[in-house]
C-alpha cells in the first residue's frame, strides 16, 4: 500500500512539472526579481540610509579632546617686577564641544537631495531593466511560434501515416502504384527531421530564456498565449519618463542646497580643561580653562558663485528637457512603426483563413483523384504539403501579430 501511494505521489508530480505552463508577465517578473542588475536597487537604498545618517550627525554636538604642549623663544613680558614672566613652555588640555544652531536647514537640503539622487539612479537601474522585456519577447514568441509549428507537423504526420496506411492497402488491391508508398514515407521522414530541429531549436531558445530570467524553465513548459489588447490612447508610462522627471527634481534640490550655503551659520562652542597658564596668562601655575560662547559667521559676498552655481544648474535642466524631447520623439516613430506592423499582420491574417480553406477543397480533391488514381501520390503530396503551409503561416502571422503587440505595449511603457 505504501508503495501504491509514493508511485501516485511521483506520477502526480511527474505530471504537474510536465504541464508547466509560463505566461509573457511571468517571464517579466522573474527577469525584473533575478537579473543581476536589479540588486543594485536595495543596494542604493542601503547606501543612501547610510549616507543620510551620516548626514544627521552633522545636528549632533561635535567634541573633541585636544592636548598641547609649546616652547617659544620669546613670551609677553610686563615691566613690573612684581609681575612674573609667562613661561616659555606652555601645557594646556581641553575638551572642545560645539554645538550647531542654525545653519539654514543646509544639513535637512543635503538629506533631501542624496534622497532624490538615490531615486534618480534607482529609476535608472528600472530603466536598464525595463530594456530586456524586448529580449523577452523575442525569445518567448520564438519558442511560441516552434509549439504552435510541432503541433501543426504532429497533425500533419498523423494524416500522413492514415494516408499511408491507404496507398498500402491501394497497392494491395493492384490499385495503386508500389512506388506510391515510398513518396509519402519520404515526406514522414521529413516530418521527423523537422520535429527534431524543432526540438533542438527549443532546447537552446528555453535555455536563452531561462538565462534571461535566471531560473530553471523545462523543455516541456507549455507557453500561454498572451491576450494583448493594443491601445493607442494610453498614456507613456515609460520608465524613462519618470528618470527625467527625478534629474530635474535632482536639479531643483542641488539649487535648494547651493542657496542655503550662503546663509548665516551660528554655533555654540565651549572649552574645559586644565593648563599652564590657564586663561589668565599671567599666571605660572596649571589652572582650570572654562569658556562657553557663541560663534556665527556669514560670507556676504562671494563673488557671484552662487548665481555661477544656479545658472550651470538651469542648463543641465536644458540638456535634460532636449533629452525627453528626443526620448519622446524617437518612441513616437516607433510606435508608429508598431502601429504599421499591427496592422500589416492583421490585414494578412484576414485572408489566411479563405486561403485555408481553398487549400482544403484542393487537397480533398487531390485526395478523392488519388483514390481513383486519377493522379500520383507525388502530386497529391504537393497539395497536401501546400495545405500544412497555409496552415503554418496562419500561425505565423498570429504569432508576428502578437508579437507586434507585445512589443508596441513595451515601447508604450504599458
Amino acid at each position: 500500500m505504501k508503495r501504491i501511494v509514493i508511485m501516485s505521489f511521483l506520477l502526480a508530480t511527474f505530471y504537474a512539472n510536465a504541464q508547466q505552463s509560463l505566461t509573457l508577465e511571468d517571464c517579466y517578473a522573474l527577469s525584473n526579481k533575478n537579473y543581476p542588475i536589479a540588486k543594485q536597487i536595495g543596494l542604493l537604498q542601503q547606501k543612501s540610509d547610510y549616507e543620510v545618517e551620516a548626514l544627521q550627525t552633522g545636528k549632533l554636538p561635535k567634541i573633541d579632546l585636544v592636548a598641547q604642549s609649546t616652547y617659544q623663544n620669546q613670551v609677553t613680558s610686563v615691566p613690573i617686577q612684581t609681575i612674573q614672566s609667562v613661561n616659555k613652555d606652555q601645557y594646556r588640555a581641553t575638551l572642545d564641544v560645539n554645538q550647531l544652531i542654525y545653519n539654514g536647514g543646509l544639513i535637512d537640503a543635503n538629506t533631501k537631495l542624496k534622497e532624490t539622487q538615490t531615486k534618480t539612479q534607482q529609476q535608472q537601474v528600472e530603466v536598464n531593466l525595463y530594456q530586456i522585456k524586448s529580449r523577452v519577447n523575442q525569445l518567448f514568441f520564438s519558442i511560441l511560434l516552434l509549439q504552435e509549428r510541432k503541433e501543426l507537423l504532429i497533425s500533419k504526420q498523423e494524416q500522413l501515416v492514415s494516408k499511408i496506411k491507404e496507398v498500402n492497402a491501394g497497392i494491395k488491391y493492384g490499385a495503386i502504384l508500389p512506388a506510391s508508398e515510398k513518396v509519402l514515407e519520404a515526406e514522414n521522414l521529413k516530418i521527423k527531421q523537422q520535429l527534431s530541429e524543432i526540438q533542438f531549436d527549443k532546447k537552446r531558445l528555453f535555455e536563452n530564456l531561462s538565462s534571461l530570467t535566471f531560473t530553471t524553465i523545462s523543455e516541456t513548459t507549455i507557453l500561454q498565449q498572451p491576450i494583448l489588447i493594443t491601445q493607442e490612447t494610453a498614456a507613456n508610462n515609460r520608465p524613462e519618463l519618470k528618470y527625467f522627471e527625478f534629474q530635474n527634481q535632482q536639479i531643483e534640490a542641488s539649487k535648494t542646497v547651493i542657496s542655503k550655503n550662503n546663509l548665516p551659520k551660528i554655533n555654540a562652542f565651549g572649552n574645559a580643561g586644565y593648563g599652564n597658564p590657564g586663561l589668565n596668562m599671567i599666571d605660572n601655575s596649571f589652572q582650570p580653562i572654562l569658556m562657553v560662547g557663541l560663534r556665527a559667521n556669514w560670507n556676504v559676498f562671494d563673488w557671484n558663485k552662487l548665481k555661477a552655481e544656479k545658472d550651470a544648474l538651469s542648463v543641465s535642466a536644458d540638456i535634460i528637457a532636449t533629452e525627453k524631447e528626443t526620448f519622446l520623439l524617437n518612441n513616437s516613430l516607433q510606435l508608429q512603426e508598431m502601429s504599421n506592423e499591427i496592422q500589416k499582420s492583421e490585414e494578412i491574417i484576414k485572408t489566411d483563413s479563405e486561403i485555408i480553406d481553398l487549400r482544403e477543397y484542393v487537397e480533398k480533391s487531390a485526395n478523392s483523384q488519388l483514390k481513383n488514381g486519377v493522379i500520383t501520390t507525388s502530386e497529391y503530396l504537393v497539395e497536401f504539403t501546400n495545405l500544412y503551409e497555409a496552415k503554418t503561416n496562419q500561425k505565423l502571422h498570429e504569432i508576428q501579430l502578437a508579437l507586434a503587440k507585445a512589443n508596441y505595449q513595451v515601447v508604450k511603457g504599458n
